[in-house]
């Protein structure tokens, strides 16, 4: 919800996953998330991308949860450790959640 915010006031957003938060981003698993009355965390998950909005995810931390070869939602992007190191450097402002 804050990147899509972020994206509409013309605020450059990146969304970048790691640790185990790395399991919502698994074929299947966003879907069955709902929280009150917002939609699924996969149909907002879309809903960024499709806005534009990068989602990028940790590859020390899918090597971290074990995983050789997962199916993630289509669109994420698997980054290095350094490349969060690089955006927060060049970043004006970051959130942490």
């Amino acid at each position: 919800m804050l990147a899509q915010t972020a994206k509409a006031m013309n605020i450059k957003a990146i969304v970048y996953y790691l640790g185990t938060g790395l399991r919502i981003l698994k074929t299947g698993e966003a879907e069955k998330i709902k929280l009150g009355g917002f939609p699924s965390v996969k149909e907002m998950i879309d809903k960024t991308l499709s806005m534009g909005i990068e989602i990028l995810v940790c590859e020390a931390s899918k090597r971290m949860l074990g995983w050789e070869k997962v199916d993630l939602i289509p669109g994420v992007k698997i980054v290095g450790a350094a490349t969060l190191n690089d955006l927060v450097l060049e970043a004006d402002a970051t959130e942490w959640f």
